[in-house]
């Protein structure tokens, strides 16, 4: 693994990725689409392993947006099956990495094998430093605003808010990602230029990076030379130069 030639200071401290590519990368090798999502996991490690290389503070992936249930049944299935899967065989390898593991979106509507092993893998590492890794799992932005403003509303209905203490600080607090940094750098892979409902409130600033390149056979090289593209960019969130 290549070293980054760059200073702490000029490292995103948080990347968001769509990891977008797997079917299409299946479908290319004539394969079915469960063996796309196969290799995209083992995508999943290396990029994983990338940010504890490169001392990335936080990674969240987009894993499975709440729209994904529109998918066929048995992929979903298969897909579901997949995720519960990698929750348990990869439990160990993260606790002994020191990665903090935290799952967001409506985790009530998952199967309850794949809730299970997300509430286990997040109480077992809840402690650890190192990285903190984010699945967004049937997850969709403007899901997660709504569900934030309701919670919002059902605090001032019980008198614990008063409408003028609305602010930004406050109302990110009810979201999802609530105590972390917004992304600084979003990487989409797949070819496709859009965000896709994911963590809209959060990357008003984020810098975007859209890539060719299939999920499954993105690395840390791919990482490497986003994050170098970053480092050469200006951001000065609204200001004048």
């Amino acid at each position: 693994m290549n070293d980054l030639q760059l200073s702490q200071d000029k490292l995103p401290r948080h990347i968001a990725i769509v990891m977008d590519g797997n079917r299409r990368w299946a479908r290319s090798r004539f394969l079915p689409a469960i063996e796309g999502h196969r290799q995209g996991v083992k995508a999943v490690r290396r990029t994983v392993e990338a940010c504890l290389h490169y001392k990335i503070p936080v990674l969240t992936l987009y894993t499975f947006s709440s729209e994904n249930w529109k998918r066929p049944e048995d992929e979903v299935s298969a897909l579901m099956n997949l995720l519960a899967y990698h929750l348990r065989s990869e439990m160990d390898e993260l606790v002994k990495e020191q990665v903090c593991f935290r799952a967001l979106g409506r985790l009530q509507e998952l199967p309850e094998v794949v809730q299970k092993h997300v509430q286990e893998l997040q109480e077992r590492t809840r402690n650890n430093r190192q990285l903190r890794f984010n699945i967004a799992v049937n997850y969709g932005g403007r899901q997660e605003l709504v569900d934030a403003a309701r919670s919002m509303m059902q605090a001032a209905k019980d008198g614990h808010l008063l409408p003028e203490a609305l602010t930004e600080e406050n109302f990110a607090r009810y979201l999802t990602t609530a105590g972390m940094d917004d992304p600084d750098l979003l990487i989409r892979t797949g070819g496709e230029q859009r965000i896709s409902n994911f963590l809209l409130w959060q990357m008003a600033y984020t810098e975007l990076i859209f890539l060719p390149v299939h999920w499954p056979d993105f690395d840390a090289n791919h990482l490497r030379l986003a994050i170098e593209e970053f480092a050469g960019r200006e951001r000065r969130f609204g200001a004048a130069v």
